[in-house]
């Protein structure tokens, strides 16, 4: 489980990033590269990390499913992603 922290930072920069939206689209539609210099720096959006769903974990992230490997992985032995089975041939 990644720390409380790095999950609720993540989610303050998501604000930021969707906060400053407009004004970066418009700067850089101005090719006004100062302007974009005085943003903050969690304003861009390469900033935010992709993090599991469930445990926070931002490595070996599905984008299809928005979990880990590892979440992915209990919940399909689970049978708790639909459509999702184990392979056997």
């Amino acid at each position: 489980m990644a720390k409380r922290a790095w999950i609720e930072r993540n989610k303050k920069k998501a604000e930021t990033v969707k906060k400053y939206a407009a004004i970066r689209a418009e700067l850089k539609a101005k090719r006004d590269y100062a302007g974009l210099a005085k943003l903050p720096r969690n304003a861009g959006p390469t900033r935010l990390v992709n993090r599991c769903s469930m445990s926070g974990r931002r490595h070996g992230y599905l984008r299809k499913f928005g979990c880990s490997r590892m979440t992915f992985r209990e919940g399909a032995l689970n049978g708790l992603i639909p459509g999702v089975t184990k392979a056997s041939w």
